[in-house]
Formats: C-alpha cells, sequence, structure tokens
C-alpha cells in the first residue's frame, strides 16, 4: 500500500526547512541490544540527506532500557506514575547521548531536555532530543519542538508499518489505514498518557499536534529504504494523520 505525498504540506520541501522525527526507542536500543548497525544506516541516510538542504530535530524514546528499568521497580517495591515516567525520560536521554556522538560533526552539542525554552545558536543540521518531564512522551516534545520551529509535519518511526484498526500483533487480521482524521486516530487511541505504554503516537500529543494543524507520518522506523522514499518525496509505506481542513487529502 503505496502512497505519495499529495496533500501533505511542507514535507517534500518544509517551509521552515526542519523536519521532526519522533524515533521510538525499540528502533534504537531493541531488547536484544543497541542495534549499531541501524544507527550506521541511519547516519548515513540522514548525514547524505542533511547536504542536500534538509535540517533533522531527532526526538528519540526509551526503548528496551526503558522498560527493563520500569520492570525492576515494579518487582521490587511500590511505585507510582511520576517514578515510572523518570526512569523512562532518563532512559531517553541515554539514548539521545548515543545518537548525538553518533552524529558528532554534525548534530548541535547539546540534547534538548527542554522543549519550552527557547533554541540558541543551532546552526548544525542535526538537533538531537530527548524526553522532559513526567506526563509528556517523547512524542509530546517533538509537537512542542515542531511547534516551536514552524515544522508542519512530523514523522514518526516506529516498529510498525502503518496505524492498523486493531493491534497486528494480537490480531491477524488486522487491516492498514493510510490516511486518517485526528478525530478518528484519537477516538481509536484514547486521551490518557501511561509510562511505557505502546501506541503509534501518544494520545496527549495527538491533541496537541490536531490543535496546532500539524501532520504525522507514522513508518516504520527499520524500513530505511522506505523513509529514504518518504524523505526524497517519492512513494512510501505509512499512515498519514492529520486534520481535514489542513491538509485536504481527507475526504
Amino acid at each position: 500500500m503505496i502512497q505519495d505525498f499529495s496533500g501533505v504540506p511542507g514535507l517534500v520541501a518544509p517551509e521552515s526547512g526542519v523536519l521532526v522525527l519522533s524515533i521510538g526507542g525499540s528502533i534504537v536500543a531493541p531488547k536484544e541490544g543497541i542495534d549499531t548497525v541501524f544507527l550506521q544506516k541511519f547516519k548515513n541516510l540522514i548525514e547524505k540527506s542533511a547536504k542536500g538542504g534538509w535540517r533533522f530535530v531527532i526526538v528519540v524514546g526509551g526503548g528496551a532500557p526503558s522498560r527493563r528499568y520500569q520492570e525492576a521497580a515494579r518487582q521490587v517495591g511500590v511505585v507510582v506514575n511520576e517514578d515510572l515516567d523518570w526512569l523512562g525520560i532518563h532512559a531517553t536521554r541515554l539514548n539521545a547521548h548515543l545518537l548525538r556522538t553518533v552524529f558528532r560533526r554534525t548534530a548541535h552539542p547539546t540534547v534538548v531536555k527542554d522543549p519550552s525554552r527557547p533554541l540558541r545558536d543551532w546552526t548544525r543540521p542535526v538537533l538531537i532530543a530527548a524526553g522532559w518531564k513526567p506526563g509528556w512522551s517523547t512524542d509530546y516534545v517533538a509537537v512542542r519542538l515542531a511547534r516551536r520551529l514552524g515544522a508542519k509535519v512530523i514523522v514518526n518511526l516506529t516498529d510498525v508499518d502503518y496505524v492498523y484498526d486493531k493491534n497486528p500483533k494480537e490480531h491477524s487480521d488486522a487491516e492498514p489505514i493510510c490516511r486518517m482524521a485526528w478525530k478518528e486516530f484519537r477516538r481509536m487511541m484514547g486521551t490518557k498518557w501511561n509510562p511505557g505504554m505502546n501506541v503509534p503516537f501518544d494520545p496527549v500529543a495527538a491533541r496537541l499536534a490536531d490543535h496546532s494543524n500539524i501532520s504525522v507520518v507514522v513508518a516504520n522506523g527499520r524500513n530505511l529504504e522506505n523513509l529514504t522514499h518518504l524523505l526524497s518525496g517519492k512513494g512510501f509505506a505509512g499512515t498519514v494523520i492529520g486534520t481535514t481542513e489542513e491538509t485536504g487529502f481527507l475526504s
């Protein structure tokens, strides 16, 4: 199910010059360990695209390390969501520092941990960001940064190919959805965020993106050929979520 970018504003040639990538921590740090093969290919792709004029904000999640620490805390004692969130936040920051090290020559020298603060002296092609504070996911950080930078599209790189009408890991008959309105997505995913929640895009971040007229592309982050097509404006596999009035591609 391949689609093009007709009606997706600012993706092929973003007016702000910036594309925000929200990359799931499970892509960088799956349960098997840090995926250095992926990191090398991802680095090559981003640096090549940067030479073509792109500027990237890369917001990374916590992945398997986050869930391991959270589960350990649950097993040993009574925990509250705030404590679990902090464990996840620090896992995102560890992954972010790994990415900043990988992109050392092309990335801003410090990791963004607070999307509400002004971005000063960002001159390099890549900016790495991590978790902020309890109650907010890295998807939410991505939306806050997109709003601040005037980016109208976020590409959310996950471990699934599309948003589906039901969980594809539990239902073999799950059907992929190529394009949908925020109203439909938010009805499917609910309204609350919980630490370690595994959804295509955080419901709280979805509400902010909806209200901000920001579209989100959900695509499989491990399929870098697909990401290459996406960045070059060719047909790609994934789900585009947006506000009908903003994008004009939903009937």
